[in-house]
């Protein structure tokens, strides 16, 4: 999980201040309805749906879809609000905006945002038919996000503040052309920015439906985020019903302290008293033995008598099994809903009775909808080859996104036996010019005798009769699961002439915590033997030529990539890291979040801990010497959580060991490739060099 950014909210693309109107134009051209297969051309002309509400009488939907223009190498994020009950869409702001973050007025009439329109990001409000726009806030430096309480009257909305600054220029007024960034202390940097000694500030106001009252600080003078990095995932922020209380997530600690930690908490904060709790140690101690991991993610009951958190029970492992957590508030004590559940709760909303609650969870390779009733009783509500990304509830009415492996996000309505009805369909004209390869759900038999479900993607128009390139995809994560993307698309894989083959292997999540966990201290072990089981099984089929076989992967799946590449005994024609890990002993000293190294590698380079000499004894760059295949090596300088300094180290080694090899290095990305033209020309690298080492071309 640690080392791949999840999409929290919308596409999780960055949002960049729009300066002019964005021209969107999504039609395919004539040769590319002809071609009638999915291109990188074709998917950046893919609408993207993001987050969406259901409004309070269940009617209608808003949702947040980003377009984007390649020669501007920009997108605009658009608000539309759709009927429930069928419907066209109707766009209610501008190209000229980025807007996000919709939240319906209690009564339905308006839906309150976030629009740059102004110059910076503040709340607006809106017609559900799009008139009738008027700014509501004028915050200096604008809002990152907000919140309405849904009786009304209160609202929080969440802005940078400086509280320890760290520039030479803030240290020493004297010296203003100076520009030093100086440190006592962890974590100097944080996914893809440096630490300038901001923190985002929960603020609460009073709120008439017009305007807001001055900010309170709930959180003055902390050197603590809320919500937390990197994701700052909002929804780490809730209102209770009556907007008398409000809970948050934050993880309260510095320094070294920090880097080494999971131990987040939930806060609640009484707005009449102005006085915080934390809920997780309710004795105020700073007890680390007392729900020591990840504990996050609040919503309150209806009646505002409980709430449900998602909390992992170990410290430093931030891929345990999330449980769902139900705290009274009254009593102060907790029950865990998930006991008997050995997958994980994810977004987690209250059902309208307050007598049961829906979560999602990840499910043999599928993510579905799960209802859980207030004794622990679990029932799965959906069933399919699909993910279900994310839920929204209203007057009996439930919507939720999802994916397939050949489809992108669209909104589907559920219905109470747990059918889906698509209710969006942005990219109709898209899906209907171009034809998917067939999608194959496979049980492959691993070496220690368990059974991987591994998917394997095959070309358009594919022919039995004939012998086709593979390419081994590695997941990320490394504790992440499989699943539509926009960056690592299978179809486009497939569509460019290859069959994929897409293993499930060790650390993926939905098969229980077992699974999940066998990864962590064993990264050269069984899950490796997982992915050759299943690229040899492939590999013996008639329709599969084993001399052209490619091995692919990002983060955790560019580690894959290094680490095969030293152990592959001739397998792969080509390699392709991106992001990936090569050298353990200098990554444990660059990169951030210290907890997921100490967890998945046993320990730092210097312990004399068995798991940690074994991890640093398989790390990637002690295999060179078995170099043979030609890689190509991509990075993004602005990566944190895997520094570029990873794949310099490993473009190094392959050129002195003379094994071709190519270093792309995008001088405005992270750990992933968002902006338009940056992508078609990851593409263009990603696929030549697979058409030139594996097909032969």
């Amino acid at each position: 999980m640690s080392l791949i950014m999840s999409a929290c909210a919308g596409t999780g693309e960055p949002r960049e201040q729009s300066a002019e109107p964005l021209t969107v134009d999504n039609a395919l051209t004539a040769a590319e309805i002809a071609a009638g297969v999915l291109t990188p051309e074709v998917m950046w002309k893919m609408g993207r749906v993001g987050e969406f509400v259901l409004s309070p009488d269940g009617t209608r939907v808003v949702y947040g879809r980003t377009d984007y223009n390649v020669a501007e190498n920009r997108g605009v994020t658009t608000l539309w609000v759709q009927p429930t009950d069928g419907g066209e869409p109707v766009r209610i702001t501008g190209y000229d905006e980025n807007a996000g973050g919709p939240v319906w007025s209690s009564d339905g009439a308006s839906i309150r945002y976030l629009s740059d329109r102004g110059g910076s990001s503040q709340i607006w409000s809106i017609a559900p038919d799009g008139s009738g726009a008027v700014q509501l806030s004028d915050i200096e430096g604008g809002v990152e996000y907000f919140g309405i309480a849904p009786a009304g009257g209160r609202i929080f909305y969440v802005r940078r503040v400086t509280v320890d600054p760290k520039s030479s220029k803030q240290i020493y007024p004297d010296l203003d052309k100076s520009a030093a960034m100086i440190y006592d202390d962890l974590m100097v940097r944080h996914w893809d920015r440096w630490t300038d000694g901001t923190h985002l500030h929960v603020f609460v106001s009073d709120f008439d439906g017009r305007s807001l009252t001055p900010g309170i600080d709930i959180m003055e003078g902390e050197p603590y985020d809320a919500p937390m990095e990197p994701y700052f995932d909002a929804a780490e922020i809730a209102w209770n019903n009556a907007g008398t209380q409000l809970a948050y997530t934050c993880k309260k600690l510095s320094g070294a302290e920090y880097a080494v930690s999971t131990d987040a908490d939930v806060y609640l904060y009484d707005v009449a008293s102005r006085s915080t709790v934390n809920i997780c140690k309710p004795d105020g101690a700073a007890d680390k033995t007392v729900m020591p991991g990840y504990d996050k993610y609040p919503v309150f009951s209806p009646d505002d008598s409980r709430m449900a958190i998602r909390s992992m029970s170990r410290a430093g492992n931030e891929a345990d099994r999330e449980r769902l957590l139900v705290y009274d508030i009254a009593a102060g004590t907790f029950t865990d809903l998930t006991a008997g559940f050995d997958h994980s709760a994810m977004n987690v909303a209250w059902n309208h009775d307050g007598a049961s609650l829906t979560f999602i969870a990840p499910w043999f390779g599928t993510h579905q909808l799960f209802r859980a009733d207030l004794t622990g009783n679990i029932t799965r509500l959906t069933d399919g080859d699909h993910d279900i990304g994310a839920v929204s509830h209203a007057a009996g009415r439930t919507a939720v996104s999802l994916t397939t492996m050949s489809l992108g996000a669209e909104l589907h309505t559920v219905a109470a036996d747990g059918s889906l009805a698509p209710l969006t369909s942005v990219n109709r004209e898209i899906y209907a010019a171009i034809r998917p390869g067939r999608v194959e759900k496979r049980t492959i038999r691993t070496t220690d005798g368990k059974e991987m479900l591994t998917w394997v993607f095959f070309p358009p128009d594919f022919d039995p009769a004939k012998k086709y390139p593979a390419l081994l995809y590695c997941q990320g994560g490394p504790q992440s699961a499989l699943g539509w993307s926009y960056r690592w698309n299978f179809q486009l894989m497939a569509a460019q002439g290859y069959i994929v083959v897409a293993p499930c292997r060790r650390g993926v999540p939905g098969f229980g915590q077992e699974w999940t966990d066998q990864i962590s201290g064993d990264y050269s072990g069984q899950n490796m033997r997982d992915y050759l089981a299943a690229i040899d099984e492939l590999a013996g089929e008639p329709y599969v030529d084993a001399d052209r076989l490619g091995c692919v992967g990002a983060s955790y799946g560019g580690y894959s990539a290094f680490y095969l590449a030293g152990v592959h005994q001739k397998r792969f024609k080509a390699f392709i890291a991106h992001c990936g890990i090569f050298n353990f002993e200098s990554m444990y000293g660059e990169t951030e979040e210290l907890f997921f190294v100490n967890n998945d590698y046993g320990g730092p380079y210097w312990s004399d801990d068995t798991v940690a000499r074994r991890s640093y004894a398989n790390s990637p760059h002690r295999f060179v010497k078995n170099w043979d295949t030609p890689i190509l090596i991509i990075t993004g300088l602005n990566d944190f959580r895997i520094p570029h300094t990873q794949s310099i180290e490993a473009h190094t080694a392959a050129r002195l060991m003379g094994v071709p090899s190519r270093l792309v290095a995008f001088e405005n990305e992270a750990h992933q490739v968002f902006r338009p033209q940056n992508s078609l020309a990851w593409n263009r690298e990603f696929f030549g060099w697979l058409d030139k080492y594996v097909k032969g071309n």
